[in-house]
């Protein structure tokens, strides 16, 4: 019955790789932003062709903040990974 038991070092290596796999789950969830992101936009681009140019600067902003996002989310992943001792 003892043997089933994890030690302390075990318990906090699969908290890290759970909190790792979680803090991964926010590039997908960039991936998917971007994609709404540009998706909209185009929507309102065959809409209104006139107003597209004026909206273009607004949807790479749009597109980086989300990918800045999963970027933070890749940095949170690894520094869980590779600097929490």
């Amino acid at each position: 019955m003892a043997d089933a038991l994890a030690s302390p070092g075990e318990i906090v290596t699969a908290g890290k790789y759970i909190g790792a796999g979680l803090a991964a789950i926010g590039t997908g969830a960039a991936a998917i932003g971007v994609g709404l992101v540009f998706g909209h936009f185009l929507s309102g681009a065959l809409r209104n062709p006139t107003a597209s140019d004026a909206q273009f600067g607004r949807a790479f902003v749009g597109a980086a903040l989300a990918e800045a996002l999963g970027l933070f989310a890749f940095l949170v992943a690894l520094l869980l990974l590779f600097a929490i001792h």
